[in-house]
């Protein structure tokens, strides 16, 4: 039997860009960091409660340095990838902790990029992903659709839905694999405002194929659209679901 290609929805150039200009904005005035600060601190109290103590670990997607900054000040040898091709399997499988913050939203294979994820631990290793999940961005998705509401183009990725997720991890191996999410609610004065935030937090467009930009009508609609879901004080609540996954290698090493 052939297995059917993976079809290719996302562009490695374009991921790599998307975290080159997160990093770039890094300490700004201005610049959007919830995201990374949320999955920083929500890995850094997993591993004292699960009283993980790494002395080897690989960190993938931390564009705003914060979470490598942490485990070095605690010990550790902090091996940083920002821009790693998780669809490609790593070279060293030595590492008792990977941690990645994003970047799962925008693979071609997750199941793929999952056994790899496997492959780079040491036995009995841990890895911890945080991503934003299918529940997310709810009052962005009503914008795009209101702004074309005949033929919507693709403009925003699609996500992984976490009750999907368990049996991901086990047809990737994982030992112990754990999925929850939980959500976050920021509010927006404005369409651009939120569309701002997202690029700033390596969030953007990384769509192999991404469709033509808006029209000035279009673009209108989609502006009034996400307006019309505001609050009493003029600002519109935009959802933000994180899915961490954690797991571990085998102590077989398998």
């Amino acid at each position: 039997m052939i297995d059917a290609p993976i079809p290719t929805i996302f562009s490695p150039h374009r991921r790599t860009m998307r975290l080159a200009r997160a990093k770039s904005r890094t300490g700004l005035p201005g610049a959007a960091h919830f995201l990374a600060q949320d999955m920083t601190e929500d890995t850094l109290e997993r591993l004292a409660f699960l009283r993980h103590t790494a002395r080897r670990a690989l960190v993938l997607g931390d564009w705003s340095g914060a979470l490598t900054a942490s485990l070095r000040a605690q010990g550790c040898e902090v091996e940083e990838e920002p821009e790693i091709d998780l669809e490609r399997p790593y070279p060293v499988g030595d590492f008792d902790l990977i941690a990645v913050l994003g970047l799962l939203d925008a693979v071609n294979d997750l199941p793929g990029a999952l056994i790899h994820l496997r492959a780079a631990l040491a036995p009995g290793g841990l890895v911890m992903a945080h991503f934003i999940g299918g529940q997310s961005l709810p009052a962005l998705r009503a914008a795009m659709l209101a702004a074309e509401p005949e033929r919507p183009a693709a403009r925003i990725h699609p996500l992984v839905d976490p009750r999907a997720a368990p049996s991901l991890l086990q047809r990737a191996g994982w030992k112990d694999p754990v999925v929850d999410t939980h959500a976050l609610t920021v509010r927006y004065a404005s369409l651009d405002r939120l569309v701002a935030d997202l690029r700033d937090q390596a969030l953007g467009n990384a769509f192999a194929r991404p469709a033509a930009p808006f029209g000035k009508a279009a673009l209108a609609r989609a502006r009034t659209a996400f307006a019309a879901r505001a609050a009493s004080d003029g600002k519109t609540p935009e959802t933000f679901e994180i899915v961490t996954l954690t797991g571990r290698r085998s102590l077989a090493g398998t």
